[in-house]
């Protein structure tokens, strides 16, 4: 049974951080590419950030760049998404997501995710 669960979300202020947290059970971690995707009310799905099994490719969405940082600790199955600068824009639904497929690729077919953590920012 494969498990991916976030927390860390919440209510913020403009100009807040927030540190969402997502770990993965059932599968080998270490052998999977990451991703952090977000979707408001209305809106598609974006996808916000990823980092590639190896941690050498690593991909922020325009809108996050210089603010968001995506991480991982393979020894605790852990993915981490540190947001700084948080703006009213940046309030969705944050889900974790464990790929098969390339981190490079939008609309990943091939995932396990998570149910979501909250993040609201207001003005």
């Amino acid at each position: 049974q494969v498990q991916v669960v976030e927390s860390g979300g919440g209510l913020v202020q403009a100009g807040d951080s927030l540190r969402l947290s997502c770990t993965v059970s059932g599968l080998r971690f270490d052998y999977q590419n990451m991703g952090w995707f977000r979707q408001a009310p209305g809106k598609e799905r974006e996808r916000v950030s990823c980092i590639e099994w190896t941690g050498i490719y690593i991909y922020y969405a325009d809108s996050v760049k210089g603010r968001f940082t995506i991480s991982r600790d393979n020894a605790k199955n852990t993915l981490s998404l540190q947001m700084n600068s948080l703006k009213p824009e940046d309030t969705a639904m944050y889900y974790c997501a464990a790929l098969q497929d390339a981190c490079s690729e939008p609309s990943p077919t091939e995932v396990y995710w998570g149910q979501g953590t909250q993040v609201t920012v207001s003005s």
